[in-house]
Parts: C-alpha cells; structure tokens; sequence
C-alpha cells in the first residue's frame, strides 16, 4: 500500500493498494475510488468488538475495501478543518487516539475501545474515560483538529495539557488529571479546573484546535430563547 495525503486545511488520504491489498475504515469516510475496489461491511472481529468501537466513537460496522483485479486507488476526506497523520503500528508500539480520530488503515490494524483506567482522568480529563487503542501491524490514519505538535517525553517527563488538546499519545504514556492551583486561577483564570497530564515514556501528539473550543466559541454568536 502507498498513500500520500494531499491538502492543507482539509486535507485527504489517497491510498494506492496492489490487487488483494485491503483497507478498513468507519463509514462515512470514504470518499471516491477505483471501480475495482470491493466494499464488504463487517463487525470485524465480532459483536463485543463492534459494540466496544461504538463506545469510543465510532460505528458498530466496519468497511473493508478490497483491490481486485489490479491496481485499486481509493480516497478518505478529513470530516473538520485540521490534521491527517500516519502511525506505524507493530506489537509493543501501539497507540491511544482521541474519541473518533481514526481514519483508515491497513486491514492487518485492530481498532478498539481503551478504557481510561484512572478516575479522575475519566472524569475531569476532557477526553472522558474512552479512547480508542489501535494493536496489531500496519499503517494507520488519524484526523485531527488543526495543526498537530509532537513531543517525545522521557522516562518520568510530564507534559500538562489542556482540556480537548490532546489528540493521541503512545500506549507506554500515562494519563491523570492535575487541578489548578489556587482559587484565583480557577476562578478567574480561564482555564478551567482542571489540566491533563501526560507522563512519559512515549510520544504525544497535541492538536491547535479541539472541536470542543470550537463549538464553544461559536455558541457565543448564536441565538437563544425564542425570540
């Protein structure tokens, strides 16, 4: 499989499989392709993995897109003005994606539900405690919000991270929350009660424009009541 990502703001993934190479992604993401690509829809891996996939975002079925007969091309759209990226996915290098960043990937790549296994991070994280794991081996897509900065932290490092920014972090990393000190801060500063802190070993990958920021800076410009 060969792939480039074409765009800036809204960019897109365009894949180019060798005959019998496949693909998988949620639906809804596909956006055009070769004749020769077959569609089959599945749970991919049963009901409890569909129902675990729903939980962290995304649908109960999968498609798997197939190249037959030849060369097959096929294309997947960002859905929010932001970030494409590939991840390298091998046993021992797996990754936690925010709620609903997967894209697509190789079909040889296993998406499923992560549990936050933290309370407070759960609760008070921004993320809550579902997000998604991706296992297996292969190359797999992620859509994120805005521009996306990559940090590698060291063995113990810690990185505090505003609530919606972080878009996926290595498995090896560690997620809590941390609330903001004094009562000045909380309640003037802005910032809200509580920051998400990341701890290393790993990479992390931060994103510029949460959806959630988003949408609260237009709820500002809309209309309420009746009237």
């Amino acid at each position: 499989m060969k792939y480039e990502i074409l765009g800036e703001t809204l960019p897109v993934l365009v894949c180019t499989l060798d005959n019998g190479e496949s693909m998988i992604n949620e639906g809804g993401s596909m956006s055009w392709m070769s004749p020769n690509m077959h569609m089959e829809t599945t749970s991919n891996g049963g009901v409890g993995k569909a129902l675990g996939r729903m939980f962290a975002g995304e649908r109960l079925f999968q498609n798997i897109y197939t190249a037959q007969g030849g060369q097959g091309m096929i294309a997947f759209a960002s859905s929010f003005p932001g970030s494409i990226k590939p991840f390298e996915i091998a046993p021992g290098r797996e990754v936690i994606f925010q709620k609903s960043a997967f894209l697509a990937g190789e079909a040889t790549v296993q998406l499923s539900v992560h549990f936050n296994k933290r309370l407070g991070a759960g609760l008070f994280g921004g993320e809550g405690f579902i997000l998604q794991k991706v296992s297996g081996s292969g190359i797999a897509f992620a859509e994120f919000d805005g521009h996306v900065v990559e940090y590698d932290l060291q063995p113990g490092q810690q990185i505090l991270v505003d609530t919606g920014h972080l878009a996926a972090m290595d498995a090896t990393c560690a997620m809590d929350i941390q609330t903001v000190k004094g009562a000045k801060n909380v309640l003037f500063g802005g910032e809200g009660l509580f920051l998400t802190n990341i701890t290393g070993p790993g990479r992390v990958w931060l994103q510029t424009m949460p959806l959630s920021n988003v949408a609260g800076a237009l709820r500002r410009y809309m209309p309420t009541g009746n009237g």
